[in-house]
């Protein structure tokens, strides 16, 4: 397999799934902007989206979007505790995080990127992250992880996107249970391997 990706993107999410679950993938790192990977080629021939991650299965097939191939991944090496199994309640829980995470907070960090967003739009898009940290924190009050005392996908996909916010102006320091999560999530050996591999550990 390989998994194009770019260092602290959402593509870190299935980058620390590859080493939770022991997987074997080449790793392809994508500049986002010139939309070409590190070897030249024009990404936009691999990837239509534009976008990553983007995952190529061993058959040369292609599989998009974050929390589907973080779902594949974990299906494929059987790792139920990262992925619960189909059909389970457990899996709709953390799917449900999952899309939570995908529609409501990494999707409102998306115009903070953006050079051209307008202030007021970017201060607005703000406050709608703290409502949304407010209610992972009050989750977080209870648990070790967004679905108990597990680690699993959904917990990688927080940890990325949330690491975004310092970057961004993004002020979640009030959420002390936020903070002690990114902590524990921080320790892990596959998230300290994706980190170290991706240039944000010496």
């Amino acid at each position: 397999m390989k998994l194009y990706y770019s260092p602290g993107a959402c593509s870190q999410v299935p980058h620390i799934l590859i080493h939770e679950t022991g997987l074997k993938a080449e790793l392809v790192r994508v500049d986002l902007r010139a939309k070409r990977t590190e070897n030249g080629d024009d990404y936009k021939q691999i990837a239509p989206k534009g976008s990553v991650p983007l995952l190529q299965l061993d058959d040369g097939s292609t599989l998009t979007e974050g929390p589907v191939i973080a779902q594949y991944l974990c299906d494929k090496a059987g790792r139920t505790d990262l992925m619960p199994a189909a059909g389970t309640m457990a899996r709709y829980r953390v799917m449900e995080w999952q899309n939570f995470i995908t529609a409501e907070i990494h999707k409102s960090y998306s115009p903070l990127f953006k050079p051209n967003a307008a202030p007021a739009t970017k201060a607005w898009f703000r406050d709608v992250l703290k409502e949304k940290y407010a209610l992972v924190s009050k989750q977080l009050e209870r648990t070790e992880y967004l679905t108990g005392s597990t680690f699993t996908a959904a917990d990688a996909y927080l940890f990325t996107v949330s690491n975004w916010a310092k970057g961004v102006g993004v002020d979640i320091q009030g959420f002390a249970p936020v903070r002690t999560f990114l902590g524990r999530v921080r320790q892990r050996p596959a998230v300290q391997a994706a980190l170290r591999a991706e240039g944000f550990l010496k």
